[in-house]
């Protein structure tokens, strides 16, 4: 049945969600037939005479008001093929919008990195989803769409160039230059700390959490020596001297996710690891105790108001000024079960970079997820309807980052 939009992206005044809109008007051909949708019509005017400055030739949008209850988000995802989805911080107030989606077999993006909400959300609504042919597709920005396509990237090569298996994965993210945080992300972090429930919290740290099958016996997680679980540091060839990184939870689950959904090209044997690179050790040992003593401390109400004070509100972040240096680099290396002459595991290595602003290429990786949902619908669901991830895209997926200098 036709539907009177293909895409409508709700929440398009916040400060990631004007960055969504700029790469959909920016990829997406002029003959789609798109609206923004939020609370406030005059906030949404706002966005769309920013995006005239981007000189496209194109006509703006439909503009819809809506409200996040259950009949007004039903109404909405009854009248478009897909939802990309702005409003954070998610586990506040986007619940709704995946029971919407999921019950109308309306397709769904999010650029969420709000693991123990995901959790909940997929173990709530993937089979109705499934069964109405919504695919839905989480973390489908910074977090976590780097490690998770260019490890499939390197697994693909692993398979397909050198029909190895793939084994142990290490990820990290090798180098990272950040004018800062949005004032959305410090919300969401600090809100879910706030109204955590322990046992979800405690349920999200195990890497498997959302797993589309249960964690077979021939997949082992490499043991961590003393010194990584003390100080928090490894070293990994080609990679160098690794520590924890505050995106763990997000990537490695999400990796972890695409494993499961595709096991003939991962294998029963993949594991993930996923950190941060550093100069030495010592640098490492005092990031990872700095990070999991301020976590630690975030559970206090006191400390909580504090960065508040001192973090930029909801709806703010840098400018594209000051990210205008910004960079990123995420690099996977992947161990085989196949052997060269020395007797040593083959590897692959692979990696992917962005120069911008990492709200910037959050957008950009939305934009193209929905772009790729969209015309590859049956490719994606010969792999999984319901809940999937970026990696499941494919390479469609790849052509389209590359298109925007990913």
């Amino acid at each position: 049945m036709s539907k009177e939009f293909d895409l409508i992206l709700l929440g398009p005044t916040g400060y990631t969600g004007a960055f969504v809109a700029e790469h959909i008007c920016k990829s997406f051909p002029t003959t789609l037939k798109w609206a923004v949708a939020g609370r406030s019509a005059s906030k949404i005017q706002s966005v769309l005479e920013q995006l005239k400055t981007l000189g496209l030739d194109r006509a703006d949008p439909d503009v819809l008001t809506v409200q996040l209850t259950p009949d007004e988000l039903d109404a909405l995802a009854k009248r478009t093929r897909l939802i990309v989805n702005c409003v954070g911080p998610y586990h506040l107030y986007s619940t709704p919008v995946v029971e919407s989606c999921a019950e109308n077999g309306t397709h769904y993006i999010d650029v969420s990195g709000e693991t123990p909400w995901i959790r909940r959300v997929l173990q709530k609504y993937h089979k109705t989803a499934e069964k109405n042919g919504a695919i839905i597709v989480p973390s489908c920005g910074f977090e976590s769409v780097p490690p998770d396509i260019v490890a499939w990237v390197a697994v693909d090569f692993l398979r397909t160039k050198l029909s190895a298996e793939p084994v142990e994965a290490v990820g990290c993210l090798y180098d990272f230059r950040s004018a800062g945080v949005s004032g959305g992300t410090a919300y969401s972090i600090l809100s879910t700390l706030e109204g955590a429930n322990i046992s979800e919290m405690l349920s999200a740290l195990d890497s498997y959490c959302l797993s589309a099958t249960p964690t077979p016996p021939t997949r082992i997680t490499p043991r961590k020596s003393i010194a990584e679980l003390i100080c928090g540091v490894r070293a990994a060839s080609d990679l160098g001297t690794l520590t924890t990184v505050p995106s763990r939870m997000a990537d490695e689950s999400t990796v972890l996710r695409s494993s499961t959904l595709m096991p003939d090209l991962y294998g029963p044997r993949f594991s993930y690891g996923q950190y941060l690179r550093v100069r030495n050790v010592f640098l490492g040992t005092i990031f990872h105790l700095a990070f999991n003593s301020i976590v630690c401390l975030l559970v206090f109400a006191p400390i909580r108001w504090l960065f508040r004070k001192i973090l930029p509100a909801p709806g703010g972040g840098p400018s594209k000024d000051e990210t205008v240096n910004d960079y990123c680099e995420h690099r996977i290396l992947i161990s085989s079960d196949q052997r060269d002459e020395t007797g040593r595991p083959t590897k692959a290595l692979g990696s992917i970079a962005y120069q911008g602003g990492q709200y910037d290429l959050t957008g950009l990786t939305a934009a193209a997820a929905a772009k790729v949902v969209l015309n590859h619908e049956k490719e994606i669901k010969d792999i999984s309807a319901g809940f999937v991830t970026s990696a499941t895209l494919g390479q469609p997926y790849v052509d389209e980052l590359e298109k925007g200098n990913v």
